[in-house]
């Protein structure tokens, strides 16, 4: 599957993993990368998320990197990230993430973040754990350590 043809919205939803990847130094290349990917959502405005996936980065940040990110720094990351109007799960988006998850075979706790994508109109989702390349629903996933923030330019 070609990368080269743009989703029609350029706003890019970021899961937890590649937040988390940002703050772990276990693999300095793909740290990097997550940073980079980050940096550049934040200079072009383009970032979302979700609360769930801001409590989960807390919940993971806190008790499961290592070393164990403070909690203060923790709560000061997902206050940043409240810039990125983070989408509330709803009713709709609990349906929308059935119909994800019975319908492309993703896990419900990944179709709740494609639905959450989906909702605040994101034609790309940044993850680490979903298949790179592929498109659903409108959205097109991308693992940011197989594709570069360049990629953006093609929807802008």
């Amino acid at each position: 599957m070609s990368l080269a043809v743009a989703p029609a919205a350029p706003f890019v939803f970021v899961d937890t993993s590649v937040l988390l990847r940002s703050e772990d130094g276990a693999d300095p290349a793909a740290q990097a990368r997550a940073i980079d990917w980050l940096a550049v959502l934040w200079q072009r405005r383009l970032g979302r998320t979700a609360t769930s996936v801001l409590t989960d980065f807390y919940q993971h940040a806190t008790q499961h990197l290592r070393p164990a990110m403070p909690a203060g720094d923790a709560r000061a990351e997902v206050r940043r990230y409240q810039h990125w109007r983070p989408w509330q799960t709803d009713h709709a988006t609990v349906e929308a993430a059935w119909s994800v998850e019975s319908r492309f075979g993703l896990r419900f706790a990944d179709a709740l973040v494609v639905a959450a994508a989906q909702q605040q109109g994101c034609g790309w989702l940044l993850s680490e754990h979903l298949p790179h390349g592929q498109t659903v629903d409108g959205v097109r996933l991308l693992h940011p350590q197989h594709a570069a923030p360049s990629i953006l330019d093609t929807a802008i």
